[in-house]
């Protein structure tokens, strides 16, 4: 069953100029995994990177029906500083989500770690975008390569 799952970790800003080939690298590597039997797709909820992977697994979801768009989240007041342009992409997403698991009730300092920990553990897959090393991403990344999980960069 973990075999299915794939999760993402990307950075919350994707610079303008790296967008489009984010987007497209992304695009193809979901495609990609959906082919070879990969249906369970986790993403974090953050703003930036997880926004646009749980986006484009929405539209994939439409040409493979089978699909299914998870979401973990580090609490259930995630949104408390963001913008009303993020908090409406966010509802949305959770709205066309397939399930929703919140790793805790209220904030706390490693409640993100915790989000992160719980996507990798639960996956056999991590497409990423990661550029910084000292970052929640890269400590996601360096967490999967510890539990063997297939890692996919999509800055290659």
């Amino acid at each position: 069953m973990k075999n299915q799952y794939c999760c993402f970790t990307g950075h919350r800003v994707i610079p303008k100029n790296d967008y489009r080939m984010i987007f497209e690298n992304t695009h193809a590597e979901i495609e990609k995994l959906i082919k070879i039997g990969v249906s369970d797709f986790i993403a974090g909820g953050a703003v930036g990177f997880d926004t646009l992977c749980a986006w484009l697994v929405l539209e994939l979801k439409k040409i493979y029906p089978h699909v299914r768009l998870h979401l973990a989240l580090p609490c259930e007041k995630q949104t408390k500083n963001w913008s009303d342009e993020g908090i409406w992409q966010y509802n949305r997403i959770l709205d066309a989500s397939d399930t929703i698991t919140y790793v805790s009730y209220n904030y706390f300092r490693g409640c993100m770690y915790k989000r992160n920990r719980y996507m990798v553990d639960n996956s056999s897959y991590c497409i990423f975008y990661c550029t910084k090393q000292h970052s929640g991403s890269f400590f996601t990344v360096s967490y999967a390569r510890w539990q063997n999980l297939s890692l996919i960069n999509v800055i290659f």
